[in-house]
């Protein structure tokens, strides 16, 4: 009973139209009314919930990445891209520009929703105008940024890091999600290719070698920011939170003194838009903190595992039946939200089965990330429709390949834990 009035006293907040954030506070407290819990205890854990020092790291990559996508970065890295597809004047050649274009932003935004604003921008116009299909278009590009979810600095990953307690370390998840990431990259290179040949998209234009080695001098600027936040973790040099504010730092030299595309008038700005991305985050992990106390105190985690035991004693039917309930939720909810909800509900259930808490993170960012890119709440999907100037009837008609191959990858990497763990075993962390 104790468990049903919060859920249900949050079911109803969230119909209401109450902020996700505020519904989970609130449903909290009524969950403590309920048991007859101090008011008091649910303060301290809203202190508690964002007093960790490990919460830097979001403020620093979240700058970092806003910095990089308005910036020009983005449009140098498609170039970047673009000299390399050309090279080998392969058909359909913009598609794959678009998605390793994607690929090495991803690693340096941390967002999906970032990506595709940034990519999109430049690539989705010049596809259209090289005659692809602008649904075809907007698909490839909010398909390709599901990338950032898993790969480092991805946002999510610190996320999921801090709603498991500590668990599981940051470094661990940017490593376990470099070869999903890859792997999805991959994939839709693959189905792009499929696309190209059956449709006679143009081929790929190789670029003079003049204006190549340009393109290539000015990219370079950006991908260090790869060798920055990877190699410094990599070799110990820094903690991801040194990472992030040593790419802050970098990213507005480069910006403000090497590309010289942004205004200085516009920081204040890029600042003011950061700092609300990072109150919103901030805000959900403290209330999810409450949440997630009084669903510990009410025992939940081991009703839970109990549920799915009563199910099946195999890890690998408990795993199929996660993907399919994190699937659903992440049509309803947004990822932010659902990772600090389920997290502290899955982990002790998963843990039970003999699941390691890496590997079920990268399940979990791509099962949820999924949903970035699914009506009704699909944040990725809305952005890439305003950008590519399409309905979002006309992208649902014609994302289902995508959605297999992105299933496809889900399926993989679940059924595959090596995937996902062998460079942190690989490199000691983990």
């Amino acid at each position: 009973m104790d468990i049903a009035v919060l859920l249900l006293s949050m079911v109803v907040f969230f119909a209401i139209g109450m902020p996700i954030a505020y519904a989970m506070a609130l449903s909290a407290l009524v969950g403590a009314l309920w048991i007859d819990l101090p008011v008091a205890a649910i303060m301290q854990q809203l202190s508690s919930g964002v007093g960790k020092v490990s919460m830097l790291t979001i403020p620093f990559f979240v700058l970092a990445g806003a910095i990089m996508a308005e910036g020009g970065m983005a449009r140098r890295l498609v170039d970047f891209a673009a000299v390399i597809v050309g090279f080998t004047r392969i058909r359909g050649g913009l598609s794959q520009v678009n998605i390793l274009a994607t690929t090495i932003m991803s690693g340096i935004s941390g967002s999906s929703v970032a990506d595709t604003s940034a990519i999109g921008s430049v690539m989705i116009p010049q596809m259209a105008k090289k005659g692809y299909p602008r649904v075809f278009a907007t698909n490839v590009t909010i398909s390709a940024s599901l990338q950032a979810i898993v790969v480092p600095p991805s946002h999510n990953a610190v996320i999921y890091s801090l709603a498991t307690g500590g668990v599981v370390s940051i470094t661990s998840l940017f490593l376990a999600g470099i070869l999903p990431g890859l792997l999805l990259g991959f994939s839709l290179m693959l189905l792009c290719l499929f696309y190209a040949y059956r449709d006679k998209h143009p081929k790929g234009e190789p670029v003079p070698i003049r204006q190549a080695a340009k393109m290539l001098v000015e990219a370079l600027w950006g991908i260090v920011t790869l060798v920055i936040v990877l190699g410094g973790i990599l070799t110990g040099v820094f903690t991801p939170i040194e990472a992030g504010a040593v790419a802050c730092v970098w990213a507005f030299f480069v910006t403000m003194f090497i590309y010289r595309d942004y205004k200085w008038s516009e920081l204040p700005q890029l600042a003011y838009r950061t700092l609300q991305t990072v109150a919103m985050v901030l805000t959900l992990v403290a209330t999810a903190s409450c949440f997630g106390y009084i669903a510990a105190i009410m025992q939940m985690p081991a009703k839970m595992t109990e549920f799915f035991v009563a199910i099946s004693a195999n890890k690998y039917v408990l795993l199929m039946w996660l993907n399919i309930m994190l699937l659903v939720l992440g049509t309803a909810l947004d990822l932010a939200p659902l990772l600090l909800i389920c997290t502290p509900i899955l982990l002790p259930v998963v843990k039970s089965f003999g699941i390691d808490p890496v590997h079920f993170g990268i399940v979990m960012l791509l099962n949820l990330g999924i949903g970035l890119l699914t009506p009704p709440v699909g944040t990725t999907l809305f952005v890439g429709c305003a950008i590519g100037k399409v309905s979002v009837d006309d992208i649902m008609r014609e994302i289902w390949p995508f959605y297999y191959v992105m299933f496809a990858v889900l399926m993989i990497v679940t059924y595959i834990p090596a995937i996902s763990l062998w460079l942190p075993h690989s490199f000691g962390f983990h």
